[in-house]
């Protein structure tokens, strides 16, 4: 199942980069703008936002490792978070670049976050969709409700039965994290849930994936507080559908990023960027205004 989907003016690149050939799309010119996937995802995520920002920036969006078209290490240890994020790093040094707008989305955010907070001379902005700032994550993992709603953390540590039971009935499981956590119907068309399970079925990558969280819980969750503040320019968007993160993790944020700003999208999933493409767009343009010159496309009421 064919996982390179391209459109007009978006390329497909590999990078050698600390010692994984990447994969990643890439549109436009302007300032480095790089869009990081979650779980289960890859780069096809942020398929409504590379056009619409590739209008004024050079957006860059790789499968990051384990995913998709790129390579796939063995092993836990390979995807603990300071990897990941070296990845970043290696990934604008590779196009050319000191410096870029860092987004993400789910685990995306998470590593987003992360290399704000190791390359602070590197992140010119940081943008973060529905991931709650690692110190926060741990704030509310201290709490029976955020608890209940992390279960899959938690299971996601048994070796082997994960990755059966996502394989199940034809990746059924990826489905129904999808379209039965949209909030609005018709989010997912076939295609792109076929997209998704191309992906998946991925040789390595199911596990590859998943060891995100078993490296996260080995090692994240043992970073003891406090965390060095965030010094760039940040926002927050946040859908306040999100079934797995709690609204209340957004709360009190300071300490950590003092420049911050956040939106919330009512009536709307975890999935925000594709199930309400037209305002994360205008957010983001929105925010990354003065970075660039010309007429911005989204001054306009969503």
């Amino acid at each position: 199942m064919a996982t390179d989907f391209g459109s007009a003016g978006m390329r497909h690149e590999y990078a050698l980069i600390n010692g994984i050939r990447m994969h990643y799309v890439e549109r436009g010119r302007g300032p480095l703008l790089i869009l990081l996937h979650g779980f289960p995802e890859f780069w096809y995520s942020w398929r409504h936002q590379i056009e619409a920002l590739s209008a004024r920036f050079r957006v860059v969006v790789p499968d990051q490792r384990g995913y998709n078209l790129t390579d796939k290490p063995g092993g836990v240890a390979a995807y603990e978070i300071d990897k990941l994020t070296a990845d970043v790093a290696a990934l604008v040094r590779h196009l050319g670049e000191t410096e870029a707008v860092i987004a993400g989305h789910d685990w995306g955010g998470g590593v987003a976050w992360t290399f704000a907070i190791q390359y602070p001379e590197m992140t010119r902005r940081l943008i973060v969709l529905n991931c709650p700032h690692p110190a926060a994550l741990r704030r509310g993992l201290r709490t029976w409700k955020q608890l209940r709603k992390s279960w899959y953390i938690f299971f996601f540590q048994l070796p082997a039965l994960p990755e059966l039971a996502f394989r199940a009935r034809n990746y059924r499981a990826i489905e129904r994290a999808l379209r039965g956590g949209a909030t609005t119907r018709g989010t997912f068309s076939n295609d792109d849930i076929r997209a998704y399970k191309g992906a998946a079925a991925q040789p390595g990558a199911l596990t590859a994936a998943i060891n995100w969280y078993r490296a996260a819980f080995r090692a994240g969750l043992r970073h003891a507080d406090p965390t060095p503040a965030i010094p760039a320019r940040t926002l927050l968007i946040w859908a306040e559908n999100d079934v797995a993160l709690g609204k209340e993790l957004t709360y009190d944020m300071q300490q950590w990023v003092p420049d911050l700003t956040i939106r919330y999208i009512p009536h709307t999933s975890h999935w925000v960027q594709q199930e309400q493409p037209e305002l994360v767009n205008k957010h983001i343009n929105d925010f990354l205004n003065d970075l660039v010159e010309g007429p911005n496309p989204d001054q306009r009421s969503v």
